[in-house]
């Protein structure tokens, strides 16, 4: 069996430089999914279900607005009031599935193509450990090359250890053979956090994605338990909590090629 979607198996590193070095590294994987693809995948793969139990599945109402409506027509619309057409191109959502019913992630993030393949724009989806989401809409050019580079301020609270008034770097690499996406996360001081994935791409198959739960067990659980482990070890190293504002009122902040928000 063949599919457009696929499997990307890897790690996540954080790298903090100020005002306490920190650094952690998680092995990972995840799925990239092409949202037209998805029940398809689902009636073929015995370990993998969409909005239902499995093994491994995937959940609509864990990414986008959480009502479960179709993600694409959510994407597009935002698509639509970024005034990106991409005459209802395929679009690709990577992000780590749930695991034994249990999912959470970080950041999964959409890549919004054209009808001939080319990279439209990509949605950030970012996720915080109090049940809130975000995402930010940054096109990209026509003539982008295979490494894309955005820029955006923050507007969601994610981290208790840092402020708002602070900014994002993206240097991404499309998902093929390799994804990679680096982020670079700094305030007026300078660069304060490094983060990034690296992921090689496996078939999807009943086999990989066996492979892929055995050598990660408990994916998504690890990594919520990594994040609360690593936090209170930076609380013993002294760093200062922040207190959490109101979410974003707008699900999605749409950025410009210039990183400015419209």
């Amino acid at each position: 069996m063949s599919f457009l979607s696929s499997l990307y198996v890897g790690s996540v590193m954080h790298r903090r430089l100020r005002p306490r070095a920190h650094r952690l590294r998680i092995r990972v994987f995840w799925l990239l999914l092409e949202l037209d693809e998805i029940d398809n995948v689902s009636r073929r793969l015995r370990l993998f279900s969409r909005n239902r139990f499995n093994v491994v599945s995937f959940h609509d109402a864990d990414h986008g607005d959480g009502s479960g409506r179709p993600l694409r027509e959510q994407v597009e619309n935002y698509l639509r009031q970024a005034r990106i057409d991409t005459n209802h191109g395929p679009i690709k959502l990577l992000c780590m599935p749930r695991i034994l019913g249990y999912g959470f992630n970080p950041l999964s993030i959409y890549f919004c193509c054209r009808r001939d393949g080319s990279l439209a724009a990509i949605v950030y989806e970012v996720h915080n450990t109090f049940g809130e989401r975000h995402s930010y809409l940054i096109p990209v050019a026509a003539d982008a090359g295979a490494v894309v580079d955005q820029y955006c301020d923050k507007a969601f609270y994610v981290s208790p250890f840092m402020d708002m008034d602070m900014t994002y770097a993206f240097r991404v690499t499309a998902p093929a053979e390799r994804v990679t996406v680096a982020i670079r996360t700094g305030d007026k001081d300078g660069l304060m956090l490094v983060a990034a994935l690296r992921g090689d791409r496996r078939a999807l198959t009943n086999a990989a994605l066996l492979r892929a739960v055995l050598n990660h067990p408990l994916l998504t659980l690890k990594v919520v338990g990594a994040i609360h482990w690593h936090a209170l070890r930076m609380v013993l190293k002294g760093l200062r909590l922040r207190a959490r504002p109101h979410a974003p009122l707008v699900p999605v902040t749409v950025v410009n090629a210039e990183g400015s928000s419209s």
